[in-house]
């Protein structure tokens, strides 16, 4: 006996991955607001800083500069090597 297969419909195409987030406004009381924050002074912030004022381990804080504000809020971040001291990161406009 052959069972006869019955397909539900498909939610239409919209949303899919395709797309680009918009970027989502700040939140300053969030663990992310603070960290956009930490990275918008003008002296910026090194890895140990950011990990230490959000009490995070280094390779969350890295994560969240990539994942939350790079590709979701689509903010530029820069490093900058000086000599005898640590990568500092900040966002540029």
């Amino acid at each position: 006996m052959i069972k006869a297969e019955t397909s539900t419909p498909k939610a239409s195409g919209k949303g899919g991955k395709g797309k680009k987030a918009s970027p989502k406004a700040k939140s300053s009381g969030t663990k992310l607001g603070q960290l956009e924050a930490l990275l918008r002074r003008s002296e910026g912030a090194s890895i140990a800083q950011l990990s230490t004022a959000l009490d995070w381990q280094p390779h969350s804080v890295r994560g969240a500069m990539s994942g939350s504000l790079k590709k979701k809020r689509g903010l530029k971040i820069v490093d900058e090597k000086v000599d005898g001291k640590e990568r500092v990161y900040r966002i540029v406009p």
